[in-house]
């Protein structure tokens, strides 16, 4: 190879060795001008140069793909970093940031009345299985007596995902804890064998595509129950939740039920409270009707109990889902809903320790 090619060849390998960190791997170096270059020009050059310039391209590159690689490996041996860390490992005492004492923090105003009305159930004799937070059509729909088409569908106007189930359909930011009914009915049918009842509360998050205001919020959390068993009958759903209700109130609830409809329940109803704002008098938040409803419930349809594999001809149940921001605004005179995920601290330090009641 003559002087002039060894120079030319000399000056590029200069310039990518210079820019190597600009290579995130080897298809970005293949792909680079200079060495593009280098390769168109060996057609270009004397036939006797040719092997001797095509060698020198080719360990050129062998050359720099080894230095990428080493690069990469040197960078996959250092220790990963904290991004959560209040500062870095290494640094210096003096200049460590001050940290807030763990004594002001409190829980979630949500997150410790979940507590308390788990606990309130458990009491009751029902387990506590928690939702999940993306799931299937099946499970949102199909097992819940929303075949396909069905116009009742459109009422859960939810997220759905780009990523499909192995049914090729959307997975879905579940609209309500119900998702999860056949899972359990599924889980705990050996109790029936065994003469006990399914009895389960489900809390979790759920998303809607809600239009916001101080009473409606897309992402809240939820609570599910599910009672089955033998000769269970409407009476039990109403005392049950009643019973749950002055529980977690501490006081004497009055409550009216209305006919509704749910595809997964039959009969359903709509359960409503009256209002602890104005004292059925009317206001903002009630819509200035006295009363709020608070939750649907029904006795389990005997197609979903078919769908977990229940005989629905000796079994019989009932269910209910409730909004758990709203039961703790009516406990604790929240006005707007909207406060719950808002992360106002002036609104947060309210529910602090010594504040909480």
């Amino acid at each position: 190879m003559n002087e002039e090619l060894h120079k030319e060849l000399s000056l590029v390998k200069e310039q990518l060795l210079q820019n190597i960190s600009d290579f995130d791997d080897l298809s970005a170096l293949t792909r680079s001008t200079q060495l593009r270059s280098l390769y168109s020009r060996i057609t270009d050059i004397e036939p006797d140069q040719r092997a001797a310039f095509g060698k020198a391209v080719n360990d050129l590159k062998n050359e720099l793909s080894e230095l990428i690689t080493k690069k990469d490996s040197d960078t996959d041996l250092q220790e990963p970093i904290d991004i959560t860390a209040p500062f870095a490992a290494n640094c210096e005492p003096a200049k460590r940031p001050a940290l807030l004492s763990a004594a002001v923090g409190s829980q979630h105003p949500i997150t410790a009345e979940l507590e308390i009305i788990s606990d309130i159930f458990m009491s009751m004799g029902f387990r506590v299985v928690q939702s999940r937070e993306i799931d299937d059509d099946w499970h949102m729909f199909g097992s819940l007596n929303f075949p396909e088409g069905h116009p009742a569908r459109d009422d859960y106007d939810t997220f759905m995902t780009e990523q499909l189930d192995k049914n090729g359909k959307p997975l879905i930011a579940p609209a309500h804890t119900s998702t999860m009914q056949n899972r359990v009915l599924r889980r705990f049918s050996g109790d029936l064998a065994e003469g006990k009842p399914i009895a389960v509360l489900i809390p979790g998050r759920v998303f809607r595509n809600e239009d916001i205001d101080t009473r409606h919020e897309h992402t809240f959390y939820q609570i599910e129950g599910i009672y089955v068993g033998l000769g269970v009958t409407i009476g039990n759903l109403i005392s049950t939740i009643n019973v749950f209700l002055e529980s977690f109130y501490k006081t004497k609830i009055e409550i009216k039920t209305q006919p509704f409809y749910f595809p997964f329940t039959e009969p359903s109803f709509e359960f409503s409270i009256s209002c602890p704002f104005c004292s059925k008098s009317g206001c903002q938040v009630c819509s200035y009707s006295g009363w709020i409803e608070i939750l649907g419930c029904g006795m389990i349809h005997p197609n979903v109990l078919t769908a977990a594999g229940i005989d629905a001809n000796l079994y019989q149940g009932f269910a209910w889902g409730c909004g758990v921001d709203r039961l703790v605004m009516w406990k604790h005179d929240v006005e707007d809903v909207r406060n719950f995920e808002s992360a106002k601290l002036s609104f947060l330090r309210q529910f602090s320790p010594e504040n909480y009641k």
